[in-house]
């Protein structure tokens, strides 16, 4: 297969900081912009209380409209295997992105139905996919080819909780007026990432016919099923997500039993990206003094008392304090989790390996969120409930830490 993008040690230094440059606003765009990030309080206010949407049909809608992450790796597939107009990564970068900023501003001309706004925000995040598959895959050959996993890791959370930063008092304020701002907030954001790419992406444009096409997408498939170590971080993480998810849940929570508009919940959001970025700067810190085995057992550790203290979620001011101690925690996971993907990720299949990872993530997020919410609606279980079963899943994965290989987990990073 041939290989568009020169090793990240042969860059330039200016070079590496455009790289860097591409990947911040890459992560960037590709997040905030998201139907499940800004979009969700706006999304889920007016299912809620335009539509009546209940709990279950609520959880339900962004279930389906993150149906393209789910299946993100065959994104990679494409992305790795096949090069458009000689790349790999810019090309599609430029033409999912200019897309999927088309794609929003039609939803601002959406009707308020909820089958029509689920298809037009499908279509939304099948392009946010692509972008996001190729950023990630880039930035693991960034990553890959400068030992920085940990670091690098840090850097792409830390733009994330950046992006919760701002999505709080943002998405607050959007859900309070017309859903039009939304759309086109969104789209804007999105469209960042073509002239980031136009300015700072550069590729050596490369040509092959299609059996040599055919024979890399052949060789991906067959290096990804091989990697063992790979399938290992992948179940580590689908256990940590597999539990009743309790998004949906506390978001009725808030307004329901606590009185809370959609301003305050921004505010809720806000204080956990602040916790995050902390947490951020905290990881970048303890990755080149602890190996990730360590690591990954602290950080699952914090994150189960974190979610356990949502039995406590009864007034607005115990939420504040609940939702910025768990904004540290799941960030901490989501690191050392983040980590140990880009580690066991096989050279060669980034965009593929990678995104296999986050499909992981993605599928049990919010097909467990759905769950959750059904089993409050039909069956009637408890919040608490909730909460203790979704503590006791991840309390799980301390432990089987252990069993993952010293290779990918046994060493700080920087470390070769």
């Amino acid at each position: 297969m041939a290989t568009t993008t020169t090793t990240q040690k042969q860059r330039p230094d200016s070079a590496l900081i455009h790289a860097a440059i591409v990947i911040i606003v890459g992560v960037l765009a590709t997040t905030l912009a998201q139907t499940q990030l800004l979009g969700r309080l706006p999304l889920q206010n007016l299912l809620k209380n335009e539509l009546h949407a209940d709990r279950t049909a609520n959880a339900a809608f962004f279930f389906w409209v993150g149906l393209p992450w789910y299946f993100k790796p065959f994104a990679g597939i494409l992305t790795d295997a096949f090069p458009l107009l000689g790349s790999r990564r810019r090309s599609y970068i430029l033409i999912s992105a200019g897309l999927g900023t088309l794609a929003w501003y039609g939803l601002a001309f959406t009707p308020h139905d909820y089958s029509k706004l689920l298809y037009v925000s499908l279509v939304i995040n099948t392009f946010m996919v692509v972008a996001s598959t190729v950023v990630g895959g880039y930035m693991v050959e960034v990553a890959q080819a400068n030992s920085g996993s940990g670091r690098l890791a840090a850097v792409r959370n830390f733009v994330q909780q950046a992006c919760y930063i701002i999505n709080g008092p943002v998405a607050g304020t959007l859900a309070s007026i017309a859903f039009g701002w939304t759309a086109a907030a969104c789209g804007s954001i999105l469209f960042l990432l073509v002239p980031a790419t136009v300015f700072f992406l550069k590729e050596q444009k490369r040509y092959t016919d299609s059996d040599i096409l055919l024979a890399g997408a052949y060789s991906q498939l067959g290096k990804i099923a091989s990697a063992r170590t790979m399938w290992a971080a992948a179940g580590l993480s689908a256990l940590f997500y597999l539990a009743p998810g309790l998004a949906t849940a506390t978001f009725y929570r808030q307004q329901n039993e606590l009185h809370m508009n959609t301003e305050a919940q921004g505010l809720l959001q806000f204080l956990s990206g602040i916790a995050g970025v902390s947490a951020a700067l905290a990881y970048g810190y303890a990755c080149r003094h602890w190996n990730l085995r360590r690591l990954l057992q602290v950080c699952l550790l914090i994150a189960t008392v974190a979610n356990v203290a949502y039995v406590l979620y009864t007034t607005p001011e115990r939420a504040r304090i609940i939702e910025t101690f768990n904004g540290f925690g799941y960030t901490l996971a989501e690191l050392a989790l983040m980590d140990l993907a880009i580690r066991a990720t096989p050279a060669g299949s980034e965009g593929l390996g990678f995104s296999l990872m986050m499909s992981v993530r993605n599928l049990a997020l919010f097909g467990t969120d759905w769950f959750g919410s059904r089993l409050m609606d039909q069956f009637h279980i408890g919040y608490n409930s909730l909460v203790y079963a979704n503590t006791a899943t991840t309390l799980m994965t301390v432990p089987l830490v252990l069993l993952l290989p010293k290779l990918i987990v046994g060493r700080r990073d920087a470390q070769a």
